[in-house]
């Protein structure tokens, strides 16, 4: 009898981000992705959130590779993590392979691991799963499609995908392919990004963006030109770089990661980018502004990004002002909207004109809308399907549109983080959550999971903290010195003085009466209870109380 075919979703079916999958058979596990989602506000202090690495670790000895279906770091942010406790090999592009080798080196990590680079069409066994790859169009250069065939039949992995007719490369979704397999094989099983699933018609073509940016270009002809973009997003970049070029600008980049990749794009011969127009970043000023376009990091406003730098004047490499056009060639994030609009007035009161998308269509998505979506459906003609890729709202949408477009609503799984589903004899089976589905949190060295932390974090940075200080004898039952209440961020510090004398009063005379009582336990309670309600009082502020009782 066949065997039975286990995927395991450990991020990614929930939130847009930290993507990771175990399909587990005859053993062994094979990994589909590993990446990372990006902190919101909720997470203050939070450099990543991991997948849930612990599902993986229980199965070391059984992981036969991780397939890396491109290189964003939502896909591929994560393994350099998973290789601390892990060994594994690594198969993807050569592109997303040089951004991963990059991040490796990084940690150190790069030995745990064996690169092998996979191309469009390639067909190779990795333990015994017999995979396919499909090539995909998306925001970043080389992205696969994963065909993985099992003692269950074929299960097919969009992967991050849009049908774009026109890609500035030349390569398109191989629709025709996955007609092949459908016609001739089947599709058991369909795994598809569902980011776009609520928007209706079909996404513009990434070369139609070229176009608005020539214009862009032509109608600041006497100025310098600051295009920020995904680093990752090497079309975007070719495009910027023709338009330059074509106005007789040179290039320079910005921003570590954009110097790297596009290093690495041009080596692969992915990014047409000829060397007279290119120059280092230092040389931008020593040339007219008419003459200069830098391609640069930072389009999200992230903290310390090269962008956001120039934005506060505390570019070590670009000083932005009156003569500087900046074009942002991207979306924010959900989430990153007010870092976005803030660093956009930073750059506006420092001279510069700002040219973003709620302006001109200076940005087109990477991810297939509801035509689109339904095209894919339509090809490949699954027996049963589940949405992956995107939030709760995401998910449910692309199901509903799975189940009008003929589907029965049966062979439609809806899953989460943490759950597992089956594909077997009787058809795909849920098998509810068999894996924690917590978030991991990177807090710089450490990786952490509960949400406490934030918060107190939130508690810290929005309220303050009020530390109470009360001395006792050696045996407990007295008083040495008055409380000492000691704040910072509750309230300006003329105020404090004031009201912390007050508190003083307050702490001092429930704890005389308690210890008057006779009592000695729940001594820090009290402190804590006293201060908090006489802050809380006093001020309508909710700070963190710390309560500290020394004996001596």
């Amino acid at each position: 009898m066949p065997e039975t075919v286990q995927i395991t979703f450990l991020g990614g079916l929930g939130d847009i981000g930290r993507n990771c999958a175990a399909i587990e058979c005859r053993g062994e596990v094979l990994v589909l992705d590993c990446g990372v989602l990006f902190p919101g506000e909720d997470m203050p202090g939070a450099d990543f959130v991991l997948p849930d690495l612990e599902y993986l670790s229980d199965r070391a000895d059984r992981i036969v590779g991780c397939i890396c279906t491109h290189g964003h770091e939502d896909h591929i942010g994560a393994l350099a993590h998973a290789l601390e406790r892990l060994s594994f090999p690594i198969y993807a592009s050569r592109f997303t392979l040089g951004l991963i080798s990059a991040r490796l080196e990084e940690r150190g990590v790069g030995h745990r691991t064996t690169l092998i680079p996979i191309g469009d069409h390639d067909r190779i066994r990795i333990g015994s799963f017999d995979c396919e790859f499909i090539p995909v169009t998306h925001s970043v250069p080389s992205g696969l499609m994963s065909a993985i065939r099992t003692p269950q039949g074929v299960i097919l992995h969009s992967s991050d995908f849009k049908l774009d007719l026109n890609p500035v490369d030349g390569r398109r979704t191989d629709l025709a392919r996955i007609g092949a397999i459908a016609r001739h094989e089947g599709v058991r099983l369909l795994l598809c990004d569902s980011t776009n699933s609520e928007l209706p018609g079909s996404s513009r073509s990434e070369s139609d963006v070229g176009e608005v940016l020539r214009g862009v270009f032509a109608a600041h002809a006497a100025r310098r030109l600051v295009v920020a973009a995904f680093s990752s997003h090497i079309h975007r970049v070719q495009q910027v770089a023709d338009a330059a070029v074509e106005s007789g600008r040179k290039v320079a980049t910005l921003g570590l990661s954009m110097k790297r990749n596009v290093a690495l794009a041009r080596g692969l011969g992915l990014l047409r980018l000829p060397d007279h127009a290119v120059i280092d970043v230092a040389e931008a000023d020593s040339l007219p502004p008419s003459r200069v376009c830098v391609v640069s990091t930072g389009s999200q406003g992230e903290t310390r990004s090269a962008l956001a730098l120039a934005a506060t004047g505390d570019s070590r490499w670009l000083d932005i002002g009156a003569e500087d056009t900046v074009v942002l060639s991207s979306s924010p994030i959900p989430g990153n909207e007010a870092r976005v609009a803030r660093m956009i007035n930073n750059l506006v009161c420092r001279g510069a004109k700002v040219v973003h998308g709620g302006q001109l269509e200076v940005h087109t998505t990477g991810h297939g809308k509801q035509d689109e979506l339904r095209t894919l459906h339509t090809v490949a003609d699954p027996e049963f399907f589940v949405p992956v890729h995107g939030e709760a709202r995401h998910l449910a949408a692309h199901a509903e549109l799975a189940v009008r477009m003929g589907m029965p609503s049966d062979r439609v799984v809806l899953a989460r983080d943490g759950d597992q589903v089956e594909l077997g004899d009787r058809g795909l089976l849920s098998r509810g959550r068999v894996a924690s589905g917590d978030y991991y949190y990177v807090n710089g060295r450490l990786v952490e999971s509960g949400r406490e932390l934030f918060g107190e974090r939130s508690i810290l940075g929005q309220q303050g903290v009020v530390t109470v200080v009360v001395a006792l004898s050696r045996d407990g039952r007295r008083l040495l010195a008055r409380p000492r209440f000691e704040s910072k961020g509750w309230i300006g510090p003329e105020k404090a003085r004031e009201l912390e004398q007050a508190g003083v009063d307050e702490v001092a005379a429930a704890v005389e009466e308690h210890l008057a009582s006779g009592a000695q336990e729940g001594l820090v309670k009290l402190v804590r209870r006293t201060a908090g309600q006489f802050v809380n009082h006093s001020t309508g502020r909710r700070p963190m109380i710390v309560p500290i009782v020394i004996e001596s």
